[in-house]
This record gives C-alpha cells, structure tokens and sequence, in this order.
C-alpha cells in the first residue's frame, strides 16, 4: 500500500495479496483519524460480506471467491471507546455482472484498490444498542 495525504483527503493505493480492513486501520492509526468517510472502487479475489438479520440480531456472512469488481466500498471511519472503528459496505460484481454486497468483514485485493478517505474534523464515538443490536453512533 502507499497513500499520500493532501490536507483532509487522503488518497491511496492498495496492491495485491492486500486486505481492505487492514489496510484502512493502518492508515487511520498513524494519522490519527477519528472521524472520516471511505469510497474506493479495484477489484477483489476473495471478500465476504454480511447482511443484519434485524429480528434476530445477527449477521448472516456470506464468503465470495473469484474475479470481482468492486462496484462500490463506502464507510466511515469513526471510533468505539475511543479506539479505532471502521464500518464499510461494499457490492462486487463477478464476469456475469451478477453484483453481491453487504457489510464488508473482509476482502482481499487481487489487482488494485484505488481508495479515497476524506478526513472530518471532529470525533464521534459508537456504543451498543441493546434494543437494535448494532454499534451505533454516539453524538
């Protein structure tokens, strides 16, 4: 991976072998971003995305592999406790044009991940609902 920042934007280069979540930890830890939202677009060999069964409060993953084209990765960078948080979603199409997505838990760049993060001044923290199941934004 290499980025370069310009003030709040940061843009960056994901390479091959390469996971997503990994990748964006890495970069919002050494510049310390508390708060940030992620778009990128290249293409995935293996990835596996989530979709939250709200009556049961759980995510059913679904895992992919094969030649994929990243439709669209969007997210935010924010934190949990005060440490580091991601939430992305992220749809991927296949040579069929058959497009799955969801919440991302993992994906693996087979090509390239062109990714751009906009940097947001300020913070905002998560706490568990109970109620709904999921880590919401605390304001």
């Amino acid at each position: 991976m290499e980025y370069r920042r310009f003030k709040d934007t940061i843009v960056a280069r994901l390479d091959r072998g390469e996971e997503i979540l990994a990748q964006v930890k890495e970069i919002a830890l050494k510049e310390e971003i508390k708060l940030a939202s992620v778009q990128a677009l290249g293409a995935v060999n293996k990835f596996t995305v989530g979709v939250f069964k709200t009556d049961e409060k759980e995510y059913l993953a679904n895992e992919f592999c094969g030649s994929f084209e990243i439709v669209s990765l969007t997210g935010t960078v924010n934190t949990m406790n005060d440490e580091f948080y991601c939430h992305l979603h992220m749809s991927a199409g296949n040579d069929k044009g058959e497009v799955f997505g969801g919440h991302l838990n993992q994906a693996v760049v087979s090509a390239t991940c062109e990714m751009v993060i906009t940097v947001i001044d300020g913070a905002v923290d998560r706490y568990y609902d109970e109620q709904i199941g999921l880590n919401l934004f605390r304001f």
